[in-house]
C-alpha cells in the first residue's frame, strides 16, 4: 500500500488527485467539529455515553466518526446517502422501469439513476434530521425550545449530509478511489484518538478513592491492551486474505468465424468473490437487532432491555450473528445472478467446461455461490461477533464495533490501492510496471 502510494506521488497528476482528497477529507473532518446552534453538547455527549451505545445510533454515531453525539453540522454523516443506495438497488430490481433504465439506458440512464439517488438522500436526511430532533427534544436540556429552533436543526442537518453527499462526488471525480467510501473511512480512523486513550487509561489507571477517602492505585491492565492489539493485527491480515479471495470457475470460448477472422478459442475464469456482499450485511444485521434497545429508549425501558439484548449479551450475540448470515444470502443474490450469467455466456459462445449451457450451467454457478455464500456469511458473523464478545470478556466496552470498523477500514484501503494501481496502470508509470 505504502509502496504504491509512494510511486504514485512521483507522477503530477496522480499527486494532484491525492492532494484534492486529503483537502476534501481536511473539510469533512473541520465540519464534523461545527457545532448546531441550539444543541448543549455537552448533555448529549453524557446522554450517548449512558444510554445510547446500544441503540442504532449508537452504530451511526460509530458511522459518522462521533459526530452525532457532538451534534455536529456532519451528525447524519453519509447514512441517508447510503440507505439512498440500498432503496434504488432494490426498487431497481422490483421495478420494470428502473431496470431497463440502469441496463439499457447507458451513460445517460446510470445518471438519471444517479439525480433519483440524491433526491432520496435529501428526502431521508429530512426524516432523519426530523426524527433526531425529536430524540433530542424528549431528551431534557438537549434543544432549546421553539420552531425556529427546530426548523434550523433540521435544516442543518439536511444541509450538512448533503454537502458530505457532494463532497464525495467530487472526490470520486477529482480525487483517488470512491469519494463515499474514502469519507466513511475517515470516520472511523477519525476515532482512533480516543482508541488510544482508552488504551492508555487501561495501561496507566488514575487512582481512585476508597471508603476511607484515600486515593488507592489501581492495577494496570497492559496485558488487555497488548491482547487487543495482536488479535487486531492477526484480524487485519485475516480480513485482507479473505476480502481478496475468490473461486475462479473456468471458462473456455469457442471458436467463431467473422468475416476472414477468427474469434475466440480461448481460456479464461469467471471470478466469484467470497466476500460478495461486503459490509452490507453487518450494517443490516445491526440495525434490525438494535432495533429492541432502540424502541426500549424511547420509551424508559432502555435498562431492562440491556440487561438480556445488550450488546454484550449472549442473545443478542446469537440474533446479531443469524441476521449477518440471512442478510448475506439476500445481498448476494440482489447483486449476482447466475441465469443472467449463464445467459451472457451462452450469447457469447462460453461455457464452463463439465457443464452445458444454459440452465446446468446456471445451476452449476448456484450452487458454488451457495458455498462461498456460506463461508463469507460465516467469516462476516465471526469477524463482527468476534469483538463484542471478546469485549464482554475483559470488560472492554470500547471493542463492541471493532469489527465492523475493521472491516469497513480495511476494504476501504485495498479498494483505494486497487484505485490507485488502477490510474497507474493507465498511465504507463514504468517504475510501478517492472
Amino acid at each position: 500500500m505504502f509502496e504504491s502510494v509512494r510511486n504514485a506521488w512521483r507522477i503530477p497528476d496522480l499527486r494532484r488527485k491525492l492532494f484534492f482528497t486529503l483537502f476534501a477529507l481536511l473539510i469533512y473532518r473541520f465540519g464534523a467539529n461545527i457545532p448546531v446552534p441550539g444543541i448543549d453538547q455537552n448533555t448529549l455527549v453524557s446522554i450517548f455515553n449512558s444510554t445510547m451505545q446500544n441503540t442504532i445510533f449508537g452504530m451511526q454515531n460509530m458511522l459518522s466518526g462521533g459526530a452525532l453525539s457532538q451534534g455536529t453540522i456532519f451528525a447524519l454523516s453519509i447514512q441517508p446517502y447510503i440507505n439512498a443506495s440500498i432503496i434504488m438497488q432494490l426498487l431497481t430490481i422490483g421495478i420494470p422501469a428502473l431496470e431497463r433504465m440502469q441496463k439499457e439506458g447507458g451513460e445517460e440512464g446510470k445518471k438519471k439513476i444517479a439525480a433519483i439517488t440524491r433526491y432520496v438522500t435529501v428526502a431521508l436526511a429530512l426524516l432523519l434530521g426530523f426524527a433526531y430532533y425529536t430524540m433530542l427534544r424528549n431528551q431534557m436540556g438537549v434543544v432549546g425550545e421553539g420552531a425556529w429552533t427546530a426548523i434550523i436543526i433540521i435544516l442543518t442537518f439536511t444541509a450538512g449530509s448533503a454537502f458530505i453527499m457532494w463532497l464525495g462526488e467530487q472526490i470520486t471525480e477529482f480525487g483517488i478511489g470512491n469519494g463515499i467510501s474514502i469519507i466513511l473511512f475517515a470516520s472511523i480512523v477519525s476515532r482512533g484518538a480516543s482508541l488510544v486513550n482508552s488504551m492508555y487509561t487501561l495501561i496507566f489507571p488514575a487512582p481512585i478513592e476508597n471508603e476511607a477517602g484515600e486515593m488507592v492505585a489501581q492495577a494496570s491492565q497492559w496485558w488487555v491492551v497488548v491482547l487487543a492489539l495482536v488479535g487486531v493485527m492477526l484480524l487485519v491480515v485475516f480480513v485482507v486474505f479473505i476480502t481478496n479471495a475468490e473461486r475462479r470457475l473456468p471458462v473456455q470460448y469457442a471458436k467463431r468465424v467473422v468475416g476472414r477472422r477468427m474469434y475466440g478459442g480461448q481460456s479464461t475464469h469467471l471470478p466469484l468473490k467470497v466476500n460478495m456482499s461486503g459490509v452490507m450485511p453487518i450494517i443490516f444485521a445491526q440495525s434490525i437487532a438494535s432495533f429492541p434497545a432502540t424502541i426500549a429508549m424511547f420509551f424508559g425501558a432502555g435498562d431492562s432491555i440491556n440487561s438480556w439484548f445488550g450488546q454484550n449479551s449472549v442473545l443478542y450475540s446469537v440474533v446479531y450473528f443469524l441476521l449477518i448470515i440471512a442478510f448475506s444470502y439476500f445481498y448476494t443474490s440482489i447483486q449476482f445472478n447466475p441465469v443472467e450469467i449463464a445467459n451472457n455466456l451462452k450469447q457469447n459462445g462460453g461455457s464452463i467446461p463439465g457443464f452445458r449451457q444454459g440452465k446446468p450451467t446456471s445451476d452449476f454457478i448456484k450452487k458454488v455461490l451457495g458455498k462461498i455464500t456460506l463461508f463469507g456469511a460465516l467469516f462476516l458473523g465471526v469477524i463482527a461477533v468476534l469483538p463484542t464478545v471478546t469485549g464482554a470478556i475483559f470488560n472492554v466496552s470500547s471493542l463492541a464495533l471493532g469489527g465492523t470498523s475493521i472491516l469497513i477500514v480495511v476494504g476501504v484501503a485495498l479498494e483505494t490501492v486497487k484505485a490507485i494501481e488502477a490510474q497507474m496502470v493507465m498511465r504507463s508509470y514504468k517504475g510501478f510496471l517492472e
